[in-house]
């Protein structure tokens, strides 16, 4: 067979007709009525597609839109400041001690040797224990101004005192735990005043070493002091 039979045999001849592509050989090309039938099943296929999608996205809980479990482990908790921790100070025993001064409190002498403002406890005469926890309380209303007695109750470690009277700032907190022959103790401003744009409290620990002073010498007891170690 000639070379150029073999040719045109093997390809042949492109349609020109007006329902052929000529750019495609016949075997390549779709008749135009399956080509539409097959375009209307892709496009009707995309769309249910797309519907279930949207269907499944409806369905399925948003996390922007999750509510928080209200027995949840780990709550968020909102971040605390010295403002607001001197907002809510701490009073009583602490496993049977005084409590040593807040560090937010500037305001504050505390027998307590954690405390930055430190005192030295009180020692009672032998004759003036069986009747300490009375004299104290009196000695507490005469020296203070609007002074108040919340409590006086015993307990395993001595009797605990607590008082309040007129501060400098609003009122102030005393606390006294009687063990025997000594008085430990805590004198507190209640209130902390800050001034903007500073961070750090104003205190008043003079005051209140003024405070305890007065009521120690009302009783006549003993109470060592750094005056002494000059």
């Amino acid at each position: 067979m000639p070379l150029n039979a073999l040719l045109i045999s093997a390809f042949p001849p492109i349609s020109t007709s007006p329902n052929s592509n000529p750019s495609i050989p016949p075997f390549l090309q779709i008749p135009t009525a399956n080509f539409r039938q097959l375009n209307f099943r892709t496009t009707t296929l995309l769309s249910n597609l797309a519907s279930i999608a949207i269907a499944l996205s409806l369905s399925s809980p948003s996390p922007s839109l999750a509510i928080p479990s209200l027995n949840s482990q780990n709550p968020l908790l909102p971040p605390t400041t010295p403002f607001s921790q001197s907002q809510n100070l701490q009073t009583g025993l602490e496993d049977g001690k005084i409590r040593p001064c807040p560090s937010v409190n500037p305001g504050c002498v505390s027998t307590n040797p954690k405390s930055s403002s430190f005192a030295f406890p009180w020692m009672i005469p032998e004759n003036d224990r069986d009747n300490s926890a009375q004299m104290l309380k009196d000695a507490i209303l005469k020296t203070q101004k609007n002074a108040k007695i919340q409590v006086i109750e015993d307990t395993p470690y001595g009797q605990y005192l607590q008082a309040e009277v007129d501060g400098g700032f609003g009122r102030d907190v005393l606390e006294f735990l009687i063990k025997r022959d000594v008085v430990v103790y805590r004198s507190m401003a209640t209130k902390v005043t800050y001034v903007y744009p500073f961070t750090t409290a104003l205190g008043d620990s003079k005051g209140q070493e003024e405070r305890m002073k007065k009521i120690l010498e009302q009783l006549g007891w003993y109470g060592p002091s750094f005056d002494y170690m000059d």
